[in-house]
């Protein structure tokens, strides 16, 4: 049995055995609903950024596998202002089993993770976004498009959501590009430790109707996230020619599957027609976020006996 690290911070966390791992745990979560591993559990999440998909997931997530949850919003628990962000991992750790935090510095992860005696997990910052990435391959495995060499394309800013999938291209060998304007690169740290790993082909290219031609997924993602809403109208007129519309993903071809990982402007970074077209897994994405995150709860919280169960289950369906 391989055993995830203690912490879920980055998809550098993992091994390719222990991606796959979770792909079959979550396979088994999905189609079963009555396993309790985190039953007399308690988990806190720690929310500086506002929330749909995430914190409905984790809660409703929690709550399946028998845990409870506890919502702290920042105005709530003032982490890193009003309490020192080690004082609160340390607390934190002698009342509950496990912490999901969405912050905006990932420095302020990493202090907690260095404090806290128990998991913590990164539920986004501006560094990263495992999960969300988690849940984007998960997806594509699950329409059966997974593959060594699969060429994922993404439209836009080199945001958190790039980095992790840069993260993924060091562990799982894809073909990656990012279509981006000049400045809007991803982290560099980030890019230069994916290129070293040699494991995947990475690219960075101006022109994103020459970038998504022949790609298996077509990514896209707003153009300002929360935080840079004063760049907003700036951004517009930068990332225009990104948009991914009709046009473009007559480019990709009819085998491109779009991926969006929410919320969604509209007739900004991507068309209504694009967006809810025959072509879009997005909504299947969004979805998973629930079945993915429950599998890495299971590995950082869980009783073995119980993963080995439902791992042996789901091979056998």
């Amino acid at each position: 049995m391989i055993e995830m690290k203690n912490d879920f911070l980055s998809i550098l966390d993992l091994t390719r055995d222990e991606l796959e791992e979770i792909f079959v745990l979550a396979d088994a979560l999905k189609h079963d609903n009555t396993y309790r591993p985190m039953l007399g559990q308690s988990a806190v999440l720690i929310f500086q950024k506002p929330s749909l998909r995430t914190r409905v997931s984790f809660e409703v997530g929690i709550s399946q596998l028998g845990g409870h949850p506890t919502f702290l919003s920042h105005e709530a628990i003032g982490i890193g202002t009003r309490e020192k962000t080690s004082d609160v991992a340390q607390l934190l750790s002698r009342y509950v089993n496990l912490i999901v935090a969405r912050v905006f510095d990932h420095g302020m992860l990493q202090e907690m993770a260095q404090y806290a005696t128990i998991p913590v997990v990164n539920a986004l910052s501006d560094l990263s976004h495992p999960c969300q990435v988690m849940a984007d391959i998960y997806t594509i495995r699950q329409h059966n498009r997974l593959r060594e060499g699969l060429k994922v394309v993404f439209v836009g800013d080199g945001n958190n959501v790039v980095n992790s999938w840069l993260e993924l291209a060091a562990i799982y060998p894809i073909h990656f590009v990012l279509a981006c304007p000049k400045g809007f690169e991803p982290n560099a740290g980030i890019f230069k430790k994916a290129e070293q790993a040699g494991l995947s082909r990475i690219e960075i290219k101006e022109d994103p109707i020459s970038a998504v031609r022949g790609a298996d997924v077509v990514y896209t993602d707003v153009w300002a996230s929360m935080g840079q809403e004063a760049e907003a109208e700036a951004r517009k007129k930068v990332f225009a020619p990104y948009q991914m519309n009709a046009k473009m993903m007559s480019e990709a071809g009819p085998q491109a599957m779009v991926m969006h990982c929410l919320p969604a402007h509209r007739g900004e970074e991507i068309t209504a027609e694009v967006l809810e077209g025959p072509q879009s897994i997005v909504f299947d994405e969004a979805e998973n976020r629930l079945h993915i995150q429950k599998a890495i709860l299971v590995k950082l919280t869980g009783n073995a006996v119980v993963v080995r169960t439902l791992e042996h289950r789901n091979h056998n369906l």
